[in-house]
């Protein structure tokens, strides 16, 4: 539309502007996580949905949403917390309508990335869903001709920046500058996004509508940090001497991440307090590690800046500067905490962080001279749900095929791993997972669907160690990865490995990988745990200390939950509980069952009593 954006404090106006303008055929794009115009949006979908004339398809990914309470306890923990933890946050309607069935035919959503786990049981969201490479999103997208963007801006004075979602967006107005595409950009000013400088700002004549309505501005969707457990500081420690002085580093969110940056920190900071760790450790360990303080420094290229990346750059860790930054990122999501540090640092500091599109930060291609020259000895680290036992990596779909999160850029990374030299792609997770009661293990002898091929296999780890895979032979990746396993599930996976002709008949486990168990990671770990060498929230929490003395004994609950004979021996420890003890009596105040009056009360009130002890409180 050209001159300057037309600026308007209701957002049904602007909806009103843009059924005009596309004759009421609208194909939305919005930004990924974060970056969404929740407030144009909702106003949009409102007009759609009183007016079955207009057509409105939207195109993202990561739509966030607040976590729904899974049964009684999971209500009475969050509810009270809600704001503070997940922000006062304008949830999407269209995400609402979809969960709950009643979206009209003629409003329509397809996402290339699911918000974890968040729409396993909805057809409709499992039928729309498009599986894309991030840095082919932008092409897929492109395709659909969209008419309209939507997206938050943050402001500093006249600039405007894209802030937390430079990703796609800045490649699509690359396209539209050369006639390749044609949109509106409406834009809605949020005081709270951090204004990130460099590729990300706007001449304000890009922007054709600017919603700027303190009424309707809304808190950023926060993350809250989750506790780092033992098995995450293992595999934080372990990935912590894979990554050499002068290298490139990628990570990305949640308890993993953070455990890795908090390893290279501990690294940097104390070497000596790390190789003691390290020197400890029960599980063998690769001939070459690295522990000593980083002199020259990381460069930081990661798809999503979290709070990991930015403490590695407060810490020195992250130095190593690549045309002006040491960091180059494609967008945020993290905790509220995180965003204001964003918004507070001093504009010089805040610039050593660029915000690029995915273009840049995924792929080699366009500069590959440059990026191969900058991005030497890198280490990109990325977490799964499971692994087989021949190398293949499921990060984001189930068994039956449904779709938990997505593969968003774990492969571009795997990809650029291979593509150059002296590179490595590195996949971390829990060896085992609890459910309804259950111990499965995360690493299977087979899977139907693979995330990353077996093919692209590199290194693997989990909390018993570090499997390098690259360039082996069938025979030595199946029994590397059984080295790793949990050694309550080592002698099936031998047995399959055996029956299909992958090892010899009389293959055995390795000696020293006979004792990969909790236990023994409990007595590893806990001197470093409790004297604060390793800390539960190395970056943290917007829980209080009482939630965080209940998180633990919440998650022995949900392992427990739908084994009765787990869920009667936590009854049964309840009945014999401390009642004295004042930390369990806050803990129960908490959750408003201090004073159980139900029958349904007293029981969960003796559950929690029982899971309070056997979290080890």
């Amino acid at each position: 539309m050209g001159a300057a954006p037309t600026i308007l404090d209701d957002a049904a106006a602007i909806a009103r502007r843009i059924v005009e303008k596309t004759g009421g055929d609208i194909r939305l794009a919005l930004p990924l996580g974060l970056g969404k115009a929740n407030t144009i949006t909702n106003a949009l979908t409102d007009m759609a949905m009183a007016d079955s004339s207009i057509s409105l398809h939207v195109f993202t990914a990561l739509t966030l949403r607040r976590p729904r309470p899974e049964n009684d306890l999971h209500a009475r923990f969050l509810d009270p917390a809600m704001e503070r933890l997940f922000g006062a946050y304008t949830p999407l309607d269209y995400a609402d309508r979809l969960d709950d069935g009643t979206l009209p035919d003629n409003i329509s959503v397809q996402e290339f990335f699911f918000q974890a786990g968040d729409w396993l049981g909805n057809s409709a969201a499992q039928q729309n869903y498009i599986p894309a490479n991030y840095t082919h999103a932008l092409h897929f997208l492109m395709a659909r001709r969209p008419n309209v963007i939507a997206q938050l801006l943050a402001r500093d004075d006249e600039r405007l920046s894209l802030s937390s979602n430079t990703d796609i967006t800045v490649d699509l107005l690359h396209a539209r500058a050369s006639s390749e595409q044609d949109f509106i950009l409406a834009g809605e000013i949020n005081p709270h996004l951090p204004f990130m400088p460099g590729a990300g700002e706007l001449k304000r004549d890009e922007v054709d509508y600017l919603l700027d309505d303190p009424a309707s501005q809304f808190e950023l969707f926060s993350v809250p940090k989750r506790p780092v457990l033992a098995a995450d500081h293992a595999i934080g420690l372990h990935v912590a001497t894979l990554v050499p002085d002068g290298g490139t580093l990628q990570i990305g969110i949640g308890s993993v991440g953070d455990a890795v940056a908090s390893s290279l920190i501990l690294r940097h900071r104390d070497p000596e307090a790390m190789r003691a760790i390290v020197t400890n450790a029960p599980f063998p360990r690769p001939d070459t590690v690295e522990t000593d303080r980083f002199e020259r420094g990381l460069y930081g290229v990661t798809e999503m800046l979290v709070q990991g990346i930015v403490e590695l750059l407060k810490a020195g860790v992250i130095r190593r500067e690549v045309d002006g930054a040491a960091v180059h990122a494609g967008f945020i999501v993290d905790c509220r905490d995180f965003y204001r540090s964003l918004r507070e640092m001093p504009e010089a500091e805040r610039g050593r962080i660029q915000m690029m599109p995915v273009s840049f930060t995924n792929q080699l291609y366009g500069d590959e001279t440059g990026k191969r020259a900058a991005r030497h000895d890198a280490r990109f680290v990325n977490g799964a749900m499971k692994a087989t036992a021949l190398g293949g990596v499921i990060s984001d779909v189930t068994e039956d095929g449904r779709i938990v999160s997505g593969v968003g850029g774990q492969f571009n990374f795997v990809d650029q791993a291979f593509a150059l030299h002296d590179a490595r792609a590195i996949i971390g997770f829990h060896a085992t997972r609890e459910s309804k009661g259950k111990v499965t293990s995360n690493i299977v002898w087979d899977h139907p669907h693979e995330t990353i091929p077996r093919h692209f296999r590199d290194i693997i780890v989990t909390e018993y160690g570090i499997a390098d895979l690259r360039g082996c032979s069938d025979a030595e990746c199946v029994m590397r990865m059984i080295s790793i396993a949990d050694s309550r599930f080592q002698p099936e996976l031998l047995d399959r490995a055996k029956a299909a002709g992958k090892l010899p008949k009389d293959a055995q486990v390795p000696q020293q990988h006979r004792a990969n168990t909790p236990q023994q990671l409990q007595d590893w770990l806990s001197p470093y745990m409790g004297n604060g060498a390793l800390p539960a929230f190395p970056f943290g929490t917007d829980f209080s200390e009482i939630e965080q003395r209940l998180l633990p004994a919440l998650s022995v609950l949900k392992a427990a939950s739908g084994s009765r004979m787990k869920m009667a021996r936590l009854l049964w420890q309840g009945l014999s509980a401390d009642g004295s003890d004042t930390d369990l009596h806050a803990c129960l105040k908490r959750l408003k069952l201090e004073r159980p009056r139900s029958l349904r009360e007293r029981v969960s009130a003796l559950a929690v009593k029982g899971a309070f002890e056997a979290s080890g409180n």
